[in-house]
């Protein structure tokens, strides 16, 4: 097997597995940047013996025992040098008491462990959710810049610092207790809803869908909701990715190329995700606490599931939702949902007016959903020509092939309807 052949296979797994395996390095070591230069020495290694060797049958085992193995071998370096460790290869969980005991598996989930590690008090609210898409959504710089609406500079600053300062007050690798991990609930929730969003639609690559990353974070957002079943946000957000994972096997054709909402065959929707999500939105509005931004937007996911035809959505009640969403989380990007949802509620000029607005908004300078909406509402005015240049504008912004290829079709189509037009 030749190298590239290895390297692309590798890519694949460590998308993947990549969080585990520095979860487990990190409750070995204890510093998250130790644990990934151990897991890079693994990939490394790789490299270098499976061209000749061939892949083996389990290859991410065969990962985390490579560095696991440059762990222990560190930490027996550690010892002789400093007498520090008593026993080698000691386990945090063996030092500490469970703090529920009759839950047993999720609190000795590691990743979960990193997760609230990853989210601590100590970091700034940009640093907890930039570090964690780093380590447990595998996600590089320049995506999370993306997903931030920033420079990857900034990012890259944020997640040095956070791991620096994590290391410097020796932020232990466990679960908080139950107050503790309440107060710092809000921080994971965000970086959950993000690392699920990367997945349901990834902002850069060759596929519409990381699927991996919307099961990996719906798993932890159930964990969180069995572990912390008195918050209703948290039930809105399993909700919310509940009902958007339903949509997943729908978002593609077999080519891969990306259906509209409107498009899809809604009979490819996986109806037990939609149960649970709405089983979940239930819970959440028992508990009578005020809606926030995830049980909203969960509402508003519903209001899709519950359509059994296109023509069926209650998009004024949509547009009343997301009004009431700006309310809760003022956001741009909010902002431009509810123009979609007010195009389809009232008409295309009455989403116009909110998107002509948006176009002086800096933060949505690069934000190809932008004109991609803008072109999709000229189009629907017959303004085929604008709308030909903004569905170009939009393609040229996204990193998504995928994306980008649906994007520069539509502007194809909106410039044969302007020429047909003109020869009618």
């Amino acid at each position: 097997m030749t190298e590239p052949n290895v390297r692309q296979i590798l890519e694949g797994i460590w998308a993947i597995e990549s969080a585990k395996i520095i979860a487990t390095l990190t409750r070995l070591v204890r510093t998250i940047d130790l644990a990934e230069d151990f897991a890079q020495d693994a990939l490394t290694a790789a490299l270098k013996s499976w061209p000749e060797t061939g892949v083996p049958s389990n290859p991410a085992a065969w990962l985390t025992k490579t560095a696991k193995n440059r762990a222990i071998d560190y930490l027996r370096r550690e010892k002789q040098r400093k007498n520090k460790y008593e026993q080698l290869g000691w386990e945090l969980n063996q030092q500490s008491l469970l703090i529920w005991d009759e839950i047993d598996e999720p609190i000795q989930d590691d990743l979960l462990r990193l997760l609230f590690m990853t989210c601590h008090p100590v970091l700034t609210k940009e640093a907890r959710v930039a570090l964690t898409l780093r380590l447990l959504a595998g996600l590089s710089t320049e995506e999370i810049a993306r997903a931030f609406l920033t420079s990857q500079s900034t990012v890259a600053q944020r997640i040095v610092r956070a791991k620096r300062k994590l290391a410097t007050d020796q932020v232990p690798f466990e679960l908080p207790d139950k107050e503790t991990l309440i107060d710092r609930l809000a921080s994971v929730l965000e970086v959950i809803y993000l690392m699920f969003n990367e997945g349901y639609s990834a902002s850069a690559g060759i596929t519409l869908t990381r699927p991996v990353l919307c099961h990996e974070a719906l798993r932890l957002g159930r964990i969180l909701a069995e572990l912390i079943p008195d918050r209703s946000e948290i039930h809105g957000l399993v909700g919310l990715m509940e009902i958007q994972t339903s949509r997943l096997k729908a978002r593609i054709n077999t080519a891969g190329e990306a259906i509209l909402l409107k498009d899809q065959n809604r009979a490819r929707w996986d109806y037990l995700h939609i149960r649970r999500g709405l089983t979940a939105i239930n819970r959440a509005e028992q508990l009578k606490q005020p809606y926030g931004s995830y049980l909203i937007q969960a509402l508003i996911a519903a209001c899709h599931a519950k359509a059994r035809i296109v023509e069926e959505t209650d998009w004024i009640k949509i547009s009343a939702l997301y009004a009431a969403l700006i309310q809760v989380e003022p956001s741009p990007v909010i902002e431009l949902n509810r123009a979609v949802a007010l195009s389809m509620a009232f008409g295309p000029e009455a989403g116009l007016v909110v998107v002509d607005a948006l176009n002086q908004e800096p933060s949505l300078k690069n934000y190809y959903l932008l004109p991609s909406v803008h072109a999709d509402l000229l189009l629907k005015v017959g303004r085929h020509e604008e709308a030909a240049d903004k569905f170009n504008q939009a393609a040229m912004l996204t990193d998504n092939e995928q994306e980008r290829a649906l994007l520069l079709k539509r502007s194809h189509e909106c410039k044969i309807n302007e020429a047909n037009f003109e020869r009618s």
